[in-house]
Order: C-alpha cells, then structure tokens, then sequence
C-alpha cells in the first residue's frame, strides 16, 4: 500500500492549489484533530515548510491507511474524492 493513502486526497488537493497559486508552503498552516505519522512524514517531504498542527498524534493505521480506531478518511469519503 502506498504511503500516499496515508493522506486525504482533499487536504493534498488543496495544498496544490495553494502550491499552483504561488503560495509558499511556509505560509499555510493545516489544522487536524487527529494525524498518523506515515501522513505526516509524506506532507513534509511534499510540502517542505508546511506548518501542520494536530490534536493527537495515532500511531497505528491499518492496511489501507486508515487510523485504528478512528474516523478513517472521513473527508474524502464525505465529498466523494476518495481514491
């Protein structure tokens, strides 16, 4: 499974907007109640600089890359991005 599963779709999507637009990733801040390591370590290596503040920190996602136990990806499955 790819780390990239580890992410939404929804936040990357708007980050490469954001990126499209000239904005420099050390001016965008990403809030998140809850966050997997696999995720935050690929946000870092794709958007250097990006300042991302999480509520928690969940160490343990299954092998589609959802937190356990958790909301899964929530917001793609909401708005219909899910990959």
């Amino acid at each position: 499974m790819s780390v990239n599963r580890f992410l939404s779709a929804t936040m990357v999507a708007a980050l490469n907007l954001l990126k499209e637009r000239g904005v420099d990733n050390k001016h965008v801040k990403v809030i998140s109640a809850v966050a997997a390591p696999p995720a935050l370590q690929k946000l870092s290596e794709q958007f250097p600089g990006l300042h991302v503040y999480t509520g928690i920190i969940d160490p343990e996602v299954h092998e589609k890359g959802f937190i356990i136990p958790g909301l899964g990806d929530a917001g793609d499955r909401s708005f219909g991005t899910d990959s």
